[in-house]
């Protein structure tokens, strides 16, 4: 059927079958070439659906569909599950709404993204806040609703009552531990039932009654027939970073299908933290007719692959033995005193390979455990000076830590004084500084300083009422921009009707964006914005699509949430600009879930225990909420430790794979904060130099 060789067991010409092997080895062009012999074998593109568990791993799909014609029956669906369940519960919906308890099923459902779910849930949080439920942790409000809204997803992935989790996280803390967390883990639980409650009234569906909803529709024979019937041939990728419902759902789907094809990668499984089950991936290999297992990687070189050994031997796993004596492993070290010289020396690594040995700048990733702001800012403006160009991707940064969204949201508080918000003179001149072209940070903030005037009833002054002085200091051309943007913001202001995605929208392309405005041919800051514009049309759509509220007020509270620290969601078009010719910067779990290799790979703060521990989550557990822990079994010290270790190398061995080339490993002696660095990251490395010894620089390395 394809070039593709490989191991293979089962049947001669196996109706359903399932490729494995790492990443690398050519899985997805597989099921690429699969896809395209069942066009060419005449299957209507409307009879073929692909499913992948996040939208950017559909990403190699619409590019090889990209421009082909199928003629008028359609096109191929490449789909999430929680697209395809959101989509069938809006098409059935009254044949689940009454059953599932919501208020006036005759009308339809709201759907929430998680930012509208967090919003949501914010009023009850607040509350139980104020009350003094969640003493006994130290997270912010925000945090508190993010970490309930996953317990309500998983729940709904488990099959199991959302009331339960109380109960769950208190059997695996123990009765020999604290009881304060149990009863911040009761109040999570009262939390959860008033918003869920509050979602029945309203017909609001977030993440896990969708779900719910989808799952009481599995259960009605009509309609598992007309969905099992819906579709003959099915493709699933990455079905290591499912869940278990999808699991199910693909292992009850197959015999309906007349061909299927599942991709499972093996090391994969790094979104745990979102309900993934690899157990459950491969165990699908029993419900398939063939097994076709693929290893022979296309790009990774034979320096790589030792390194690959060499790690796998650090981490004890089974079967695996050291590189030979002698290696040429592909990855050098560099040891600094201090976390700046690090940065110098990642920057002036990256000029070398790019103006130097010709490296494309799209081929080199630099990554850390945490991409904080001082990161991006330090080593994007050491890149900057040297003519590099960079992005960078945190799926976690809220939207108020950007610093166009920032600007964007400071001029429409200055726009909408009615919402009764007067930002800090401080951040009217850093909206000020990016949103006018020319205009630095000194002078921004002397403009900023005499026409600013939070307690008038003329907020911004026009800038020839200023002194001929300071008109000079600032000069009449930032002067003459300046008056053109308070012009804009002032009629704005006067058309209270225009809801705020519109006001967002509008000021980008009609101000900010054009000639002698801080967003022209800024592809970043337009990114931002598109995804503020965005955010914000949800949260008007899903929320109060169907109430007659001022859209005044509206905007006041999607201003207030993004103050607070509103979570960005998924948005497709962030990630699309990694495939821009620019150093891409991130956090390590967001290059793995990015799925691309590049020649190069810079891994920062080796040393930092952020490479090993979980996040804090008090309130919720991606172990402990999974079908595969039993309930009521303590998690303990060593389990950590155990899981830890199991993903540490998940994640170094996932890196490797996903490098061409070389890989530049750095180090600080004290790092971002100040401390020592002495992480399990390092030890490995440690121990494959003292087993292969090779200069380190600013450090003596030799074999003991």
């Amino acid at each position: 059927m394809n070039s593709h060789t490989g191991e293979y067991s089962g049947e001669a010409d196996p109706r359903t079958m399932l490729v494995e092997g790492p990443f690398g080895v050519g899985k997805t062009s597989f099921a690429i070439e699969t896809l395209f012999t069942w066009l060419s074998d005449g299957v209507p593109p409307e009879n073929i659906l692909v499913m992948v568990p996040q939208r950017t791993l559909a990403y190699p799909y619409w590019e090889a569909l990209r421009g082909a014609d199928y003629g008028p029956l359609g096109s191929v669906d490449v789909r999430t599950v929680n697209g395809l369940a959101k989509d069938m519960v809006n098409i059935y919906w009254p044949l689940v709404a009454g059953e599932a308890g919501f208020a006036e099923p005759e009308r339809g459902p709201h759907f929430l993204t998680l930012e509208t779910a967090q919003y949501a849930m914010a009023d009850f949080v607040d509350r139980a806040v104020e009350n003094g439920e969640f003493d006994a942790i130290n997270v912010s409000p925000q945090q508190i609703a993010r970490q309930i809204v996953d317990n309500l997803g998983k729940a709904a992935l488990m099959g199991i009552d959302y009331r339960q989790i109380p109960d769950f996280l208190t059997g695996a803390w123990g009765p020999d531990r604290p009881r304060k967390r149990v009863l911040a883990y009761q109040a999570a639980g009262r939390v959860a039932d008033a918003y869920r409650q509050y979602c029945l009234k309203y017909r609001l569906l977030d993440y896990s009654l969708q779900i719910e909803c989808f799952t009481r529709l599995l259960r009605l024979p009509d309609f598992r027939e007309a969905f099992f019937g819906a579709r003959t041939h099915l493709i699933v990728d990455h079905v290591e970073e499912e869940d278990a419902l999808t699991h199910t759902l693909i292992r009850d789907w197959l015999p309906h299908l007349d061909a299927a094809l599942l991709v499972y990668e093996q090391d994969g499984g790094y979104r745990v933290f979102l309900g993934a089950n690899p157990e459950g991936g491969q165990a699908l290999a029993r419900d398939c007719e063939g097994v076709l297992t693929l290893s022979e990687s296309y790009f990774t070189s034979p320096g790589l692959e030792a390194l690959l050994d060499e790690v796998a031997y650090s981490f004890n796993q089974p079967g695996s033995d050291p590189a030979p004596e002698g290696s040429d492993l592909a990855f050098d070290f560099a040891f600094h005193s201090y976390y700046p010289q690090m940065i110098d020396w990642v920057a002036d690594r990256i000029d070398h390979l790019v103006h130097d040995q010709g490296i494309a700048p799209k081929e080199i990733s630099v990554l850390a455990p945490f991409l904080s702001d001082a990161l991006r800012f330090s080593l994007g403006q050491k890149l900057d000076q040297r003519g590099i160009p960079h992005v960078s991707h945190r799926p976690s940064r809220a939207l108020r830590d950007e610093p166009a969204a920032r600007c964007v949201l400071t001029l429409a508080a200055l726009a909408h004084p009615e919402w009764g918000e007067r930002p800090p003179q401080a951040d009217v001149a850093q909206a000020l500084q990016l949103a006018i072209a020319g205009l630095d940070p000194v002078r921004a903030a002397l403009l900023a300083k005499v026409v600013y005037r939070p307690g008038g009833d003329e907020v911004l002054t026009a800038f020839d009422r200023i002194t001929p002085q300071m008109q000079a200091r600032i000069t009449y051309v930032v002067g003459q921009r300046y008056d053109h943007l308070r012009d804009w913001l002032v009629t704005a202001a006067a058309e209270r009707a225009t809801a705020l995605d519109h006001f967002f929208s509008r000021m980008f392309g009609e101000l900010i964006s054009q000639s002698g405005y801080g967003f022209h041919d800024d592809p970043e800051a337009g990114r931002v914005v598109a995804e503020l514009v965005e955010s914000a049309r949800k949260f008007r759509q899903s929320l109060y699509s169907d109430q007659s509220i001022d859209p005044i007020e509206i905007g006041r509270r999607y201003f207030t949430i993004v103050r607070q620290g509103l979570l960005a969601a998924l948005y497709v078009a962030s990630w699309r600009d990694e495939h821009a010719d620019a150093v891409f910067m991130a956090p390590a779990y967001t290059f793995l879930l990015r799925n691309r290799a590049v020649d190069v790979q810079f891994w920062l703060d080796v040393g930092s225990v952020g490479w090993w521990e979980r996040l804090d989550q008090p309130l919720t557990h991606p172990y402990v909420l999974s079908p595969n822990w039993p309930a009521g079994r303590i998690w303990t010290d060593s389990d950590e430790v155990v899981r830890q270790e199991e993903m540490l190398y998940k994640i170094v061995s996932g890196l490797i794979r996903r490098c061409r080339s070389h890989i530049y490993l750095g180090l600080s002696d004290l790092g971002e904060q100040g401390y020592e660095q002495r992480g399990p990251l390092l030890r490995v490395f440690q121990q494959i130099l003292r087993r292969h010894p090779q200069p380190v620089e600013g450090l003596e390395v030799s074999r003991e």
